[in-house]
C-alpha cells in the first residue's frame, strides 16, 4: 500500500517550519530580555508574532508526526485488508487538514484574520435588484452560520412591499460576519453578481436579469482607529431617527448616526443599536474599513500601472452569475467553477467557489 498525500511536502517548502522555528526562538529569548518590555507596544507585537508562530509550529509538527505515524501502519499493516480501509481513512483525514492548512497560507494578508463587513447594494434591474439584495443577504447569513461565525445586520434600507407576494425588497444592507478569517475567506465575494430568473414581479412571468454589488471590508476595532486613518476634522457626523424595527426608543429618538469622510466622500452608517455612542462606534469602524480598503486597492493599482497591466474598474466586473431560468446554473467567472445547484448555493454552501478563488492565491 502506497501512501499518497499531495501536499504532504507543504511542512517543507510551503510552511517553511525551518525558518519559523528560528524566528520563533529568536523571538522567546528576546522577551526573556531585561529591559524589553520597557517598550509596550513593540513588546505587545513580538508576544502576539511568537503566539501565532507557536500555534503555526505546532499545527504542522503536528501533521508531521500523523505522517509518520501512517507511514508506520504502512509497513506494519499495508497487506492487512482489513486495516487497510483505516489506514486509507486516516490519509484522507490527514490530507484534507493539510489541503485546509494551505489554503490559510494565502490568508497573510494584513487585515485577513479580522472578521467582516459586508455592504450589499441592489443595481440595475429594478424590484427584482432590491429582491435579489434580500436572496444573497439570506445566502451570506447561512454561510456565516455554517462556517461557525456569527452575523448581525448593521443597516438596511427597506422599500415599500410590492408584487404578487407583497414581498419588502432592499436597497441596501450591511452586515458584520464576526470570527476569525472571515475577511480572509469572504474579500474576494467583491463584484457585480448577476442573477437570471423569471420575475416575481412581472405579472406575465418574464425573465429578468437584476445585478447586486457586494463589497466585503474588514472589521477594524475602535481602538485601532488613529489619525492616520481617520482625522476628526476630515468627518461629517449626523444624527437622525431610525427606520424599521428595533422599539419605540430606537424609532423616536434620534439614535442612527450615519459619517461621512469629506476627502473622499465615503459614508457610513449604522442604525440597529439602542443608543447613539454605539452606533457611533460601529460607524467609526465601518468607516475605518473602508478607507483601508481604498487605500489597498490604490496600492494594488498603482502596482499594476507599473507593471504594465490591465486594471478592473473597481466593481465594473462580473464575478458570479446564478441562472434559475431557463436552467439552473451557478458559474463564476474567475475561476469557472459552477454548480446546477442552485437551491443549495442561495442557501448558503458558496464554500467550493470560496476555496477555487483562494486557491488561485497559493
Amino acid at each position: 500500500m502506497k501512501i499518497c498525500l499531495k501536499s504532504s511536502i507543504i511542512w517543507s517548502s510551503g510552511f517553511e517550519l525551518d525558518s519559523k522555528r528560528k524566528e520563533l526562538s529568536s523571538l522567546q529569548k528576546d522577551l526573556q530580555k531585561p529591559g524589553f518590555w520597557d517598550n509596550q507596544g513593540k513588546a505587545a507585537l513580538s508576544q502576539k508574532r511568537a503566539s501565532q508562530l507557536k500555534e503555526e509550529v505546532d499545527s504542522f509538527e503536528g501533521f508531521k508526526r500523523e505522517f509518520n505515524e501512517i507511514k508506520e501502519l504502512v509497513v506494519a499493516f499495508g497487506h492487512d485488508s482489513e486495516i487497510e480501509g483505516q489506514i486509507s481513512q486516516k490519509i484522507d483525514i490527514l490530507s484534507a487538514k493539510i489541503e485546509e492548512k494551505s489554503l490559510a497560507l494565502s490568508l497573510s494578508g494584513e487585515y485577513d484574520k479580522k472578521s467582516a463587513i459586508i455592504l450589499i447594494q441592489a443595481g440595475a434591474g429594478g424590484r427584482d435588484a432590491e429582491d435579489w439584495v434580500c436572496l444573497l443577504l439570506k445566502m451570506y447569513q447561512r454561510y456565516a452560520e455554517r462556517s461557525g461565525f456569527e452575523h448581525k445586520i448593521i443597516a438596511q434600507s427597506f422599500t415599500e412591499g410590492g408584487g404578487p407576494d407583497g414581498r419588502i425588497g432592499i436597497k441596501e444592507v450591511e452586515m458584520e460576519v464576526k470570527g476569525k478569517f472571515a475577511f480572509g475567506y469572504l474579500k474576494k465575494e467583491s463584484g457585480a453578481h448577476r442573477l437570471v430568473r423569471l420575475s416575481p414581479f412581472s405579472s406575465k412571468q418574464l425573465r429578468h436579469t437584476s445585478f447586486a454589488k457586494v463589497e466585503v471590508i474588514p472589521k477594524i476595532e475602535n481602538d485601532e482607529i488613529n489619525e492616520s486613518i481617520l482625522k476628526n476634522e476630515d468627518l461629517k457626523v449626523e444624527t437622525f431617527r431610525s427606520s424599521g424595527a428595533g422599539g419605540q426608543n430606537v424609532n423616536r429618538r434620534e439614535t442612527a448616526v450615519r459619517i461621512t469622510h469629506i476627502p473622499t466622500g465615503i459614508v457610513s452608517s449604522c442604525q440597529t443599536e439602542r443608543y447613539q455612542a454605539v452606533n457611533k462606534k460601529i460607524a467609526l469602524e465601518i468607516l475605518a474599513g473602508k478607507i483601508l480598503q481604498l487605500k489597498e486597492k490604490e496600492k494594488q493599482a498603482n502596482l499594476l500601472k507599473m507593471r504594465g497591466e490591465r486594471i478592473e474598474a473597481d466593481f465594473g466586473h462580473q464575478v458570479r452569475s446564478y441562472v434559475l431560468h431557463p436552467y439552473n446554473l451557478v458559474k463564476d467567472h474567475r475561476t469557472g467553477i459552477e454548480t446546477t445547484n442552485t437551491q443549495a448555493v442561495l442557501n448558503g454552501e458558496i464554500e467550493e467557489f470560496i476555496k477555487a478563488e483562494m486557491k488561485s492565491f497559493v
